[in-house]
């Protein structure tokens, strides 16, 4: 049994699943480690499949009461991608670039629109 676990442990899928079919772009997390942590990034789909960005949102990490939120942008947009570090996120040249937002909340609960959502 400790075996198994030992294994178990040491497969899971990772982010390498998402290589060639999806870039980071851009990255922001709060400082704060006492409260909320915010997660939030910017990401190039070379794929636009919603699965796939789903996904990809499920992957990132994410703290208990904290929120993750990835904005996915299209093949040919501008790897200058800049995150700000409160709302908006994004400036709205940017916003308007937004293939599909996932959110992952305090609570655990997950969304995935296609469109910029803050």
């Amino acid at each position: 049994m400790t075996i198994y676990i030992g294994i178990e442990s040491f497969s899971q899928p990772g982010l390498e699943e998402f290589e060639g079919k999806i870039q980071e772009l851009d990255f922001y997390r709060n400082e704060n480690n006492t409260g909320p942590i915010v997660r939030i990034y910017a990401a190039q789909v070379f794929e636009v499949n919603n699965d796939l960005m789903e996904a990809y949102g499920n992957a990132m990490p994410h703290s208990k009461y904290g929120t993750t939120k990835v904005y996915f942008f299209p093949e040919n947009s501008s790897e200058q991608v800049k995150l700000n570090p409160s709302k908006p996120f994004l400036s709205n040249d940017f916003q308007k670039l937004v293939l599909a937002t996932y959110t992952k909340s305090s609570m655990g609960t997950t969304t995935f629109v296609e469109r910029y959502s803050e």
